[in-house]
């Protein structure tokens, strides 16, 4: 009972809250609440400074307040944004990129009476200073890693020189992590940049209110226009509430209170959808589904160094990975939403993912793995499983599947936070994990399994090591060809198959309900929201 009445009171006063904080913000401007967008994140977020640009919850805010040189589209190309046009050497070590004469930063005091102004390639020298700076401490230095050098050669072109060709540098430099940032602003003892960003894009910061609410408005000087020449964004304001309770903003949801519900929770999934992935009937005339890939592998990694006989085994490793049925799982667990991850690590999306049937569900085979271990060692094969609550029917099902195959799968609940330190630290022999692509090149998902990566200073946690694979990713990076690089990328994914330091899972599919009345709210497989584009009508 004292839980449904904390939800019924944080409902209540997101009723009552939540609109006056909206007049209090705009009482001096006047607003078309018809073309504001609203939607719910339930996480907290951070920071508003795209140096801390690490998390969708941070990351999405910031999509609409700042730009960076380049930008994706929906299908992930690489395409101009303050950067107009750039230039690559023919050693794939130099870029130089020509910046636009029309961007401004948003206005602010900081600037003295002028109050704005244009963005210059010194900018970027700032900006990019900030994320290896240890006074700033951002998760985003890593960007930084293949870069030797940067300069500003004048106020419109700016050239970064690489230690070594890096063929996705290009599109690493599309995250916001590369946003560009102004020196006066953020050097101003007065001003709070977390809080109150001031960047140049689509949506200017207008107020937040920490667990509350943060509101974003239109930018009327923004130099993006669509197609037509209309300039961007259509959109008045974007609004997002903190509601934490995931059923509550469902039911606000369903009520028209947002605009859209991004993903799928357990809790209301049987509601919202058929078992079949559709759309239930009796909200086919309020709500669209949008579906697409999302790249995003979700699986259970094995440590490597583990002193267990069973994970040190790779009969065993193997038999786990054919030993449950992908296709049943989603179908049952994740109302079909997602892939069944039949072909490697890589997932769908990505150029140098596998066609090939990499771990094909096999129980005969497996059970027969397991029996073999068995009467070599005269032990059960025993692996405790850690995950967190997020996961754990995804996890309740593999420890079924392992008891029918002879596996004792034993799980460990634990926070997230806690479940991510573990795991990083090497604590934990088998985890649930996911990884989320920074940028879109496969290279992101096989630098979990690059040698020289081991955690806690980088991805691979699970300690795999391979020096054949070493050298091919090493190759990989000296391929500037696309389709040259993914033949290199198949292969090295499939020796991680023929190793199983890892559970493929499922790919994830991206799902959003949106109301009926919002359009231009276009999926990509990277799940950014870009609102700049978005109409509601």
């Amino acid at each position: 009972m004292k839980h449904n009445l904390f939800r019924f009171y944080k409902v209540m006063s997101f009723g009552i809250i939540l609109p006056l904080l909206f007049v209090f913000c705009h009482q001096n401007t006047a607003v078309d609440d018809t073309a504001v967008f609203r939607y719910n994140e339930f996480r907290n977020i951070t920071s508003l400074d795209p140096a801390f640009a690490r998390n969708p919850q941070n990351i999405w805010p910031i999509q609409q307040v700042f730009n960076g040189l380049v930008q994706l589209d929906d299908s992930l190309n690489v395409i101009p944004e303050i950067a107009h046009k750039w230039e690559i050497d023919s050693l794939g070590k130099t870029y130089t990129f020509y910046l636009r004469q029309d961007v401004e930063f948003h206005p602010s005091p900081s600037f003295g009476d002028q109050k704005t102004r244009k963005v210059v390639a010194a900018d970027f020298t700032y900006s990019f200073d900030r994320l290896t700076d240890p006074t700033v401490g951002s998760p985003g230095g890593w960007v930084m890693q293949q870069v030797e050098s940067y300069q500003a050669l004048n106020d419109s072109v700016f050239r970064i020189h690489l230690k070594q060709a890096f063929p996705a540098f290009i599109s690493l430099l599309s995250m916001r992590y590369c946003s560009v940032v102004p020196k006066e602003v953020i050097e101003d003892t007065q001003h709070d940049f977390r809080k109150h960003p001031i960047g140049t894009g689509p949506f200017k910061f207008k107020a937040w209110e920490e667990d509350v609410k943060l509101v974003l408005r239109k930018n009327s000087l923004y130099f993006e226009k669509d197609d037509d020449g209309h300039q961007l964004p259509y959109l008045e304001a974007i609004a997002i509430s903190f509601l934490p309770d995931i059923q509550s903003e469902f039911m606000l949801f369903s009520k028209g209170k947002f605009d859209f519900l991004n993903s799928l929770d357990p809790s209301y999934k049987d509601e919202l959808l058929t078992p079949s992935g559709e759309l239930q009937e009796k909200y086919s005339a309020q709500i669209q589904i949008q579906k697409g890939p999302y790249l995003n592998t979700e699986y259970i990694g094995f440590y490597m160094d583990s002193k267990n006989p069973a994970l040190q085994s790779a009969a065993i490793r193997k038999a786990i990975n054919i030993g449950f049925d992908r296709e049943k799982m989603i179908k049952y667990l994740r109302n079909t939403i997602g892939f069944p991850a039949l072909n490697g690590f890589i997932p769908k999306g990505l150029a140098g993912r596998n066609t090939k049937l990499l771990n094909e569900y096999n129980p005969q085979l497996a059970r027969k793995l397991v029996a073999e271990f068995i009467n070599e060692t005269g032990h059960v094969p025993s692996i405790q499983l850690a995950t967190d609550i997020n996961y754990l029917d995804i996890c309740e099902y593999l420890q079924r599947e392992m008891q029918k195959i002879g596996v004792e799968l034993t799980i460990d609940l634990m926070p997230t936070p806690t479940l991510r330190q573990a795991k990083s630290s090497g604590k934990l022999e088998a985890f649930r994990a996911s990884w989320i692509a920074d940028y879109p090149d496969a290279e992101n998902y096989l630098s979990l399994f690059y040698g020289q990566n081991f955690s806690p200073s980088g991805p691979n946690y699970t300690h795999y090591k391979n020096i054949e694979y070493d050298r091919l990713y090493a190759k990989a990076m000296t391929i500037s060809s696309i389709e040259e690089r993914a033949l290199v990328y198949q292969k090295m994914d499939q020796m991680i198959m023929e190793y199983y330091p890892i559970v493929p899972l499922y790919y994830d599919q991206a799902i959003r309900f949106v109301q009926k009345e919002i359009s231009g709210l276009e999926m990509n497989p990277l799940n950014l929201l870009q609102l700049k584009k978005v109409r509601k009508n």
